[in-house]
C-alpha cells in the first residue's frame, strides 16, 4: 500500500496566513525604500491619515518576528551598545512589493469615497 502524500496547502490560505496581522503589509511597504530601524518602522506606522496611535511595542515586535520567520524581512543586529538593529527586505520580500503595490492601487480605485448608485436616487 502506497503511503499517502501530505495534503498540499492551498496557496491562497498559505498567503493569507503569512500576511495576517494588522501591520505586516504596511511594514513590507515601508521597507521597500531600504532598511529601517525599529523606531523608524514604528513612526511610519503611526504617521498619516491611516496611522494608528494604538500600536504597542509588543505587537510591532511580534509582527517583525513573524515577517522574519516567513522570510520576507531580515533582522540585522549590529551588536552595539546602545542596541542597533535594522530590518530590511529579503529577496523574497522584494518580490512581494509588487503584490502590495497592486493591493494599494486596487484600494485607491475601490475604497475611496462611496459612489452614488441608482439605489441612492
Amino acid at each position: 500500500m502506497a503511503k499517502a502524500s501530505p495534503a498540499r496547502t492551498c496557496p491562497v490560505a498559505a498567503f493569507q496566513k503569512m500576511i495576517s496581522g494588522k501591520y505586516k503589509l504596511r511594514i513590507v511597504w515601508d521597507l521597500k525604500d531600504g532598511p529601517r530601524r525599529y523606531g523608524e518602522i514604528r513612526s511610519g506606522l503611526l504617521r498619516g491619515a491611516s496611522g494608528s496611535a494604538e500600536i504597542t511595542p509588543r505587537v510591532l515586535s511580534r509582527e517583525l518576528k513573524a515577517l522574519t520567520m516567513s522570510g520576507l524581512i531580515d533582522r540585522k543586529d549590529f551588536g552595539e551598545v546602545p542596541p542597533k538593529v535594522e530590518y530590511r527586505l529579503t529577496r523574497k520580500g522584494k518580490s512581494f512589493v509588487p503584490v502590495v503595490a497592486a493591493i494599494r492601487e486596487w484600494g485607491e480605485r475601490n475604497l475611496g469615497e462611496p459612489v452614488l448608485t441608482e439605489a441612492a436616487e
